[in-house]
């Protein structure tokens, strides 16, 4: 912890006050008064003098912007930025991009030029909106290179002033990367004192942290040290290193060495962290693409061969949903649900009714027949909406991500498709377990004679079944559609991972599909970033092969006689 008011370097700081300051506060004091009108003896102040009661050392820096020379406007600029006025900010912007406008009246009127309409623009001092014609007599206020980069460190230090935290944390962040002068540690310290935010006062920590430990005295770099050791800025990280080998203080280096060795093992456990998420998030994917085949695969011994066919139909169909209503990302995408496992369900029952059903306890054939389905499919579909991808675009509350820490960032896509993921397979266990449909499924999966013969019609159950696994397909196609080009050969990309994570978990056995997919998900992401995405897929290919050489059923076999058959 930084003890800002034991500070070496803030002792030295406070027995030096900035000239410049007192300089400005002077001449800012002065220009007030000799702006005040005169009044006689028995009236009160007018109205315009009660606003400059309120800031007139502000409103007097402001107007004394377009005086004198580049290092003038420097040094009211800078008094500007240790003022905390909220109207700082925006009039250094407005400066460093050449948008502040003065006229050429006593005192001048200080106009800030709107960013997209040069005939617009606002009074800087009282925020009102000005006459076009006040906005094209006025004239720019000069600024070259040096100056410009010096008003962007000082917007960032007024806005550290600001009201609003996440305009506090932003600024901090700039000055962090940027760096600051030492004449401004004084303002910094008064700042840490009242922030009561605690991401903009560890920021603050931070920045003076790093500050210390180039112009500190020995205690000073020390305590900077202990501060920045739980720092993962990229900055932090710098500065110790730095310290670590450059330091002329053996302490110092010693205690630089031993906090960069204490960041690196926490980077290295966020990194672990970070690639289980992302192995996590692709077996989210792998289930919600194998979770449907794990029904017609598993359950009926039917080798679908067009499941990735069925996967595009739920991602064209939420390409379609967004034509019909194309501003409202959010309502298409959970009306895209529902619709394609309707469409895709469809589907299935349609290939289950004029194909399948002559072909139940004949794999091969089966294999056959639906290739040749999928094969039509991908023809329809280039003929209906032509062989070029389609855009699905995402909601906002689908893009960006969480940053939990300068070094461990998850993106809310892939948040948001694990979530679904859980969901549909929870319902999918539901359905199973808990309605008349899951137990005449099971029945018939179990012994076909027999639930025949308690009345179960097993024709229909099978249409059902093959529909309900083509609907888990088109709803994977919804989340798929927000990862990847949809188009008519996307399918082919899944249904050899989707086969693979059935036979690893088990045919017919759902709990192994889920822990199949997620297993091969996080084995694949730790393995890519030492052999390739190529090179990994292949590893994790010939691992199923000799896994399945040792457990032919695969993790969680079938038992009793359905295992038998």
């Amino acid at each position: 912890m930084i003890r800002s008011d034991t500070s070496p370097l803030r002792q030295r700081f406070r027995r030096t006050p900035s000239l410049l300051t007192g300089f400005l506060l002077l001449l800012a004091l002065t220009a007030a008064a000799a702006d005040a009108p005169e009044q006689s003896p028995g009236h009160g102040p007018a109205e315009p003098q009660a606003e400059a009661a309120d800031q007139p050392s502000v409103d007097t820096l402001i107007r004394e912007l377009p005086a004198g020379n580049f290092n003038d406007r420097r040094r009211v600029a800078e008094a500007l930025a240790e003022a905390g006025d909220p109207r700082v900010p925006e009039i250094l912007a407005a400066l460093a991009d050449g948008r502040l406008l003065a006229t050429g009246d006593d005192p001048p009127r200080i106009v800030i030029r709107d960013a997209d309409d040069r005939e617009a623009g606002t009074d800087a001092i009282s925020g009102e909106t000005v006459a076009a014609e006040v906005v094209a007599d006025a004239r720019r206020v000069p600024v070259h290179n040096p100056l410009r980069n010096a008003l962007r460190s000082l917007e960032a230090v007024a806005s550290v002033a600001d009201a609003r935290p996440e305009r506090r944390i932003r600024s901090l962040s700039r000055l962090i990367r940027d760096g600051v002068d030492d004449d401004l540690v004084p303002f910094l310290e008064e700042r840490l004192e009242t922030e009561d935010d605690p991401q903009a006062r560890d920021l603050l920590k931070t920045l003076l942290a790093v500050t210390y430990l180039e112009t500190g005295d020995e205690d000073a770099r020390l305590e900077a040290v202990a501060t920045l050791r739980e720092s993962l800025l990229p900055e932090a990280r710098r500065a110790v290193a730095a310290a670590a080998a450059e330091d002329p203080d053996e302490r110092v280096r010693e205690a630089a060495m031993e906090a960069v060795e204490h960041a690196e093992s926490r980077i290295r456990f966020f990194r672990f962290t970070e690639d289980l998420f992302f192995g996590l998030s692709a077996g989210s994917v792998l289930l919600l693409a194998a979770i449907g085949l794990a029904i017609t695969f598993g359950v009926m011994g039917v080798i679908n061969m067009a499941h990735g066919e069925l996967i595009m139909i739920g991602a064209y169909t939420t390409w379609f949903i967004q034509t019909l209503i194309p501003g409202a990302l959010s309502t298409s995408i959970l009306l895209a649900i529902p619709a394609a496992f309707v469409v895709a369900g469809l589907v299935g029952i349609a290939m289950e009714r004029g194909v399948i059903q002559f072909l139940y306890g004949r794999p091969l054939e089966t294999l056959l027949a639906t290739f040749g389905i999928s094969l039509i499919l991908q023809q329809a579909v280039r003929t209906l909406f032509s062989p070029l991808n389609r855009p699905v675009s995402s909601p906002e509350w689908l893009s960006g991500s969480l940053n939990i820490n300068p070094v461990l960032s998850l993106t809310w896509s892939r948040i948001y498709i694990f979530v679904f993921a859980i969901m549909v397979f929870v319902a999918l266990i539901l359905v199973m377990k808990k309605t008349s449909l899951g137990l005449k499924v099971r029945a018939v999966a179990q012994n076909r004679p027999m639930a025949r013969a308690l009345g179960v019609r097993t024709g229909w159950v099978d249409a059902l079944t093959f529909g309900l696994g083509a609907g888990l397909a088109g709803v994977a196609g919804v989340a798929l559609s927000q990862l990847t080009n949809v188009g008519p050969n996307m399918g082919q990309a899944y249904i050899i991972d989707s086969f693979m994570v059935v036979v690893f978990g088990g045919v017919g056995n759902l709990w192994g599909t889920f822990v199949g997919a997620m297993g091969l998900g996080v084995m694949t992401k730790f393995i890519e970033p030492h052999v390739g995405a190529v090179l990994a897929k292949i590893i994790v290919l010939i691992f199923i092969i000799l896994f399945i050489q040792k457990r032919p059923r695969g993790l969680f076999p079938k038992k009793g006689r359905a295992a038998e058959n």
